[in-house]
Formats: C-alpha cells, structure tokens, sequence
C-alpha cells in the first residue's frame, strides 16, 4: 500500500474518520506505526532528567498516545458496528499485542517513579481539585496494573493480560458467530400465526436483508426475537428461538466458549491473586463505588427474595391465563412472555400492536433530543451527507445554548448481521482540552432495532423506547463532558456510576408532557390518547418480579462465579445450575445472560464482578429522578443545572459519592428503587 489513510491528517467533516477510504488491511501497519509512536512518547517521558512535575508527567502522559487513540477507537468502533472476517481476523491479532503494549507502560518503573514522586508530594503542590483527581487516578491505574510487582511477578501478569485479551476477544466473536448464523424460517401462513403486522414486517425485512425469498426471517436480536416469543401462538417455534438464543457459546465446535470462559476465570483469579487478593471479586470491587463483595450482596439480597416473590404471583396469574385458554402443559422459559401478553391485554388492554403506532422511531428520537434541549440546552442538527461507515448511520451537529458545537452524535440504530448485538454508547473521540485547546467528541449510540421494510416507518415497543433513551442517556453523558484530561472524560468514570446518567434518562421517556408532544400515530398524526397513557402507566409494574428475577439472578451469578478461589475441572455450564438452584431460581424464567454469551462479563472485563452495576446505579437513578418530582417539573431548571454540572458533564473529575452529594443535597436512599419496583410495602 502506498498509502494508508489512518496515518495521514483526516481533511473530513469535523475530523470524523474518512470511514470510505479505510480497509481492514490499513489496520495492521496504522497499529504498528502509533504503537512505535507512543512508545517513543513513553520512552521520552520516562528517559527526563528534569524533575517530575504535574505538567511535565501527568499531563504530558495524558497527551500522549494520540495516534493510537484515534486508530484504536476507529478499529473497535468497526469491529463492534461493521464487523468482517477480515476485520476479526486483524482483532485477534491486535488485541494481545495492545494488551502487551499497556503492559509495558504500566509497567514501566522509571516512568511509575516520576508519577510516585509527585504522588508523594501531591499535598504541597497546589495542585487543582481536577489534577488532583488525575494524579489519584493515574497512580491507581498504574498500581492496578502491576506497576508495584516484583520483577517476575510483573513478568507473568504482562502474559495474563495479553492472554485475556485473546480470549475475551475470541469470546465475544463466538458469540457474534452464533448470533449471525442463526435463523428461523418462517415459510407459511401457519408458521406466522399470532404474529403481529410490525413484527411480520421486521422479519420480512430481516429476510430480505439475508437475500432469503419468499420467507420470514427470526433471527436472535432481541428487537426480533422477544417480540416472536411474545406474539407467536406457535409454541413449538418459540422454543426453538429461545433454545437457540440460550444456547450461544455452548455447543461443540469453533464457537464453543465455555472453554474459553474457564480460561478467562483461571487467568483472571492468577490476576487478583497477584495483587494479593484472594478473589478476582475481591480486586474488581477495590475501584467501584461498591468497594466490597459484601457490598453488592447487601444490595441483591434486598432485592431477590422479594423480586422471586413478585415473579411467583405473576406466574399464578400466568397459569390461571394458559388454562382459561385450554393450555394443560406447564410453563416453560418460551411461554412466560407469550402469556404474560395475554394476561397484560386482559389486565390492562394493552399490547404493543396497540401502543407502537405511537412510538415511531423518528419521533422517539425528536423527543429524545427535545428532552436533552430541555434539560441542558442542546439542540441537533442532522447533517446529510457525511459519508458513514454504513448507510443506516445519521450524523447530527450538538450546539449548545450559546450556539457553539460542542460535540458531534451518530446514530446507528438497525440490527445487522455484521454488527453485535444489544445496545451501547462508544466515542471515536472524547472530549479534552489538551494542549489548551478544546477537543469536540465524537460520540455514537447503537442500538439493534427491527428494522421495517423500505417506505414503512419503524416502529418501537415500550422497552425499545426505554433503551433508545438508557443510551442517549450515555451519549449526554459524552457529549456534556467538560474536563481538561481525557482520562477523566466523559463515561470514564466508576463502573457503578457509569449507568448513572443513562438509566436516569430513561425517566423521562413516558414523561406525560414529552407523550403529549412527541407520541403522535405514525398514519394519523394524533396524539397518543389520554387512556391508554393511563394505561401505559397502570401497567408501570407489570412484569417488574419476572424482569428483576431474570436481571438480579445474573448479577448473583457474576459475584459467585468469580468468588470461586479454584478453578480446576471447573464446568462452567454446571456451576451456572448448581448456583441457580441453591438460590432457588424459578424454572420458568431465564437468566438475563447465561454464563457462555455474557459478554458483559468475558467479552472485557469493564463488569466483571460487576454486572450489579445496573441496580447500583438504579439506587441513584429513582432516587436522582425524585428530585424532579419533588421540584413539580420533570424540566426544573434548578434541578437541572445541579445535574448538568456534577453528574453529566464532571466526567470523573469529582469522587462519585460527593457528585451525586453535591446534586441531591445527601447521599441516595435506596426506598425510590424498591418503590419503583414494586419491592417496597406501602405503609
């Protein structure tokens, strides 16, 4: 190649990536040029014979790396969205060499001793509250790494790490593998029975898009699959579908992961036990609002028995339903949904054919961007044109209220074959203002919605919206940074504060003033009716004991699993059972995520240990949302600005216990979450 745009100066619309001109085989020598980049960098700064200064080591280590930030973030962006064999292959290669890159700088003991001397001396230096926070973050980032190991021990832990970036790369391909590779043929009228028109358009639309004719298509995202385990009146093809979607990574074969998941937990104990921790638990919790395995149990415990209690009386009313319909059989994991459908429309008269009209995708996504102009004075601006590394990607311009760009937001919001599934925020750039000069991020929301056929609109279920919303709610949290330090920016904050600003936006989907003016029927252009909005809100617990237990049962499996202090002829599969009927989990549900496809836990390790973090951070969200409440304006300004200023845009500049402090006037209570569960008596 004589030419490889990933090294060259990007002349593109904001410095977005020139997503047409990149190829997977640019990656590989783009990698080898920035990794020699910044190690040269890391060299220099390690090699200086001036004194150690915050300027000179602490933000200079922050500068550094910008080439291989920015070829990083391009490359894992694609893997995840736009993914290839070509792409996976390149994945597996880079993935142990960045891991041994790391390694050997936080590793790098002339460079820790420069860092540790300013440590030392931090109190008298007159550091910033903001440089404070990065020299205790950095430090700790280096001490977590094995900066503090003996020689040998640093030696062996730089090999756990590269192995596990191996696996968890290999782990999380298996998983994509499976999930491509699977479809549900749905040939005749028979196979299609129950199902409703929008759902029969996605799979039509799902079949098209595999070049399969005369056919429906059920794949397992879960914007197609749930739906079919919701409406499908075959209950035959119900369980084929959820069997299959249970089954990823657990078949023999090249996509079989539970192998590679004991080597993860083998690798991953070795690694707390090097740090001198007798669980990997024990050394996940050190860095997390948590700080102990007890913790998180105090948390659960709260809520599981009475979760299993709640899931139990709506089983009693699921059977009660099956039989008035003259079902004899018992209920399995693929009829809960189905007749929890029908005991919803019984109960509430309502069901998503009804409510979806309302709730088209464009819509949703105006209202999202209204709440945000509400809330924190942002206003977007779609900008057509910008050549994107796939058709379905919108490109919007975020302003401020001064009318600045602040930030620029992609949303890609359609599943695909080549693309993972579930829903996440990433950034191909965050926010700084290294050098003294403001950097604008680029930050990117994707979800895996069904897509309709061409000329029909999308249209969202009740939890689509809610998702659509959780990962806006991550964007803001990018997009409103305004910090100096990039390890400080945005989203890269403790993982059980992270959920904070994303779950709390979910608040304001069903916000009666935002339905008003946002939930219009997609033919019609009628509001959404007053009625079913009573009926939406009737129904607010509907279902919340099966959906805790399926959440709650994954969380306590995650904590268990990697407490577990050997791991020899360790089966994977038979700890998962062996847990689940110790804490006496509910035939009829499924956990959230089994063991071999949970790629919250072995796709990285950002939650491992970990998965709690989501009712942590329900804990802030309920409790955060009560302050709007008790304002009497879901859009209060006051509120608002406490929320702008010490959650959404302080990134990781304050401690997350006095941030959330300084917004609501006294640490969380934990009663809002119960309530808003149904978990809490009334008095």
């Amino acid at each position: 190649m004589s030419r490889n745009p990933l090294l060259e100066n990007w002349a593109t619309p904001y410095a977005l990536p020139p997503f047409a001109l990149v190829r997977a085989e640019h990656f590989l020598s783009a990698f080898a040029a920035a990794l020699a980049e910044h190690r040269s960098e890391i060299d220099a700064l390690a090699a200086a014979t001036d004194a150690p200064t915050f300027n000179n080591t602490l933000s200079a280590f922050d500068r550094s790396g910008r080439l291989l930030a920015r070829v990083r973030e391009l490359f894992f962006n694609l893997a995840a969205a736009e993914t290839s064999p070509a792409l996976q292959k390149v994945e597996l290669e880079i993935a142990p060499k960045l891991a041994e890159h790391n390694s050997a700088i936080y590793m790098n003991a002339a460079l820790f001793a420069r860092i540790k001397a300013i440590y030392s001396q931090a109190d008298a230096l007159g550091l910033s509250h903001e440089q404070q926070r990065l020299l205790d973050r950095v430090h700790l980032d280096f001490v977590r790494a094995g900066a503090n190991l003996a020689d040998a021990a640093k030696s062996r832990y730089a090999q756990v790490v590269a192995r596990l970036a191996e696996l968890t790369t290999q782990f999380s391909q298996n998983v994509l593998a499976d999930e491509a590779s699977y479809q549900l043929l749905l040939t005749n009228e028979a196979d299609l029975a129950g199902l409703p028109a929008f759902l029969r358009n996605a799979a039509k639309e799902a079949a098209e898009a595999r070049d399969i004719k005369d056919a429906h298509v059920i794949t397992l995202s879960r914007s197609l699959l749930m739906p079919f385990l919701t409406f499908s009146e075959r209950r035959d093809l119900r369980e084929q579908a959820l069997r299959a979607w249970l089954a990823r990574g657990e078949h023999t074969g090249a996509s079989d992961n539970r192998p590679i998941a004991v080597e993860i937990l083998q690798l991953r104990l070795e690694q707390g036990n090097l740090h001198g921790y007798v669980t990997f638990a024990d050394y996940a919790l050190v860095d997390r609002m948590a700080g102990k395995p007890a913790a998180v149990q105090n948390l659960l415990s709260k809520v599981w028995e009475p979760a299993k209690q709640r899931a139990l009386a709506e089983l009693d009313a699921i059977k009660a339903t099956a039989l008035a319909t003259g079902s004899t059989h018992a209920i399995e994991q693929w009829d809960w949904r189905f007749y929890a459908e029908k005991v919803r429309q019984t109960r509430y008269q309502l069901d998503d054919a009804e409510t979806k009209p309302y709730f088209e995708l464009n819509a949703m996504i105006g209202a999202m961007f209204d709440c945000a102009g509400k809330l924190f004075g942002l206003s977007f601006e779609e900008k057509m044109g910008v050549p994107m590394y796939h058709p379905d990607v919108r490109t919007f311009e975020v302003k401020d209220a001064s009318g600045a760009v602040v930030g620029i937001f992609l949303s890609d919001n359609f599943a695909r074959a080549s693309k993972s599934g579930g829903a996440w925020m990433s950034a191909y750039r965050w926010q700084s203002r290294m050098s003294g000069s403001d950097v604008i991020p680029i930050i990117a929301n994707h979800n895996n919605f069904a897509k309709a056929p061409a000329g029909e609109p999308t249209l969202l279920s009740l939890d689509d919206v809610r998702t659509l919303f959780h990962e806006f709610g991550h964007g803001l949290h990018g997009l409103l940074s305004n910090v100096t330090f990039e390890r400080l920016s945005g989203t890269n904050v403790l993982q059980d504060y992270v959920e904070l600003p994303s779950q709390l936006f979910e608040h304001w989907a069903l916000e009666s003033v935002v339905l008003d003016k946002h939930a219009k029927h997609f033919k019609t252009g009628a509001s959404i009716p007053a009625v079913l909005r009573e009926r939406i809100e009737a129904a607010r617990l509907f279902n919340k004991g099966y959906e805790t237990v399926q959440y709650t049962s994954s969380a306590l499996v995650d904590m268990a699993v990697h407490a577990v202090t050997d791991y020899e002829e360790f089966d994977v599969v038979a700890f998962e059972k062996a847990e689940l009927t110790r804490l006496g989990m509910p035939a009829a549900i499924p956990m959230n995520h089994r063991l071999t496809h949970f790629r919250h836990l072995f796709a990285g390790d950002s939650y491992a240990a970990g998965y709690y973090v989501y009712m942590w951070a329900e804990v802030l969200d309920a409790d955060a949302f009560d302050a709007f409440v008790e304002a009497g304006d879901p859009f209060d300004a006051t509120t608002a600005a406490r929320l702008h200023r010490y959650v959404y845009s302080a990134g990781n500049t304050i401690e997350p216990r006095d941030g959330y402090a300084a917004f609501r006037g006294r640490a969380a209570k934990v009663e809002p979450m119960l309530r808003k569960k149904g978990l809490l008596e009334e008095a």
